[in-house]
């Protein structure tokens, strides 16, 4: 799945480029996207649990300048046994080609908000993140 992006003005830094801050914001949006279609937000907040990221590596590939269209990808790519794994990549277009600007991943657990800790992701949960993952 993908979320499109325009780079605005406030996303902008004193070098002219997308500030590396901004592509947190990007992936999250990307991330929140995914789980409102996908059903998954839903599904895990009917079953009273909910979603925390525990871990983000991103590489900046090349900078993003002003009125960039940037499509954000998302997939889930590992379930664990207590975590699982998005893969994002930001890709804008140069010529016609898609070119990366930054990749990531981002480690997720699903959490019970009441005891305060990730639960397994097993059965019903397990069977939520598989079909999200296809």
């Amino acid at each position: 799945m993908s979320t499109k992006i325009k780079v605005r003005g406030f996303h902008i830094d004193v070098y002219q480029h997308v500030n590396n801050g901004r592509y947190m914001e990007f992936l999250e949006e990307a991330r929140w996207e995914f789980m409102g279609s996908s059903g998954f937000a839903q599904k895990i907040a009917d079953l009273g649990l909910s979603m925390v990221v525990v871990n983000t590596n991103i590489n900046y590939r090349r900078p993003a300048v002003l009125h960039d269209v940037l499509n954000v990808s998302v997939k889930v790519i590992r379930i664990g046994g207590k975590s699982a794994m998005f893969e994002q990549v930001v890709t804008r277009e140069t010529d016609g080609e898609p070119e990366v600007v930054v990749d990531a991943t981002v480690t997720f657990c699903v959490m019970d908000p009441v005891a305060e800790k990730a639960v397994p992701l097993e059965g019903e949960i397990r069977a939520i993140l598989e079909e999200v993952a296809q």
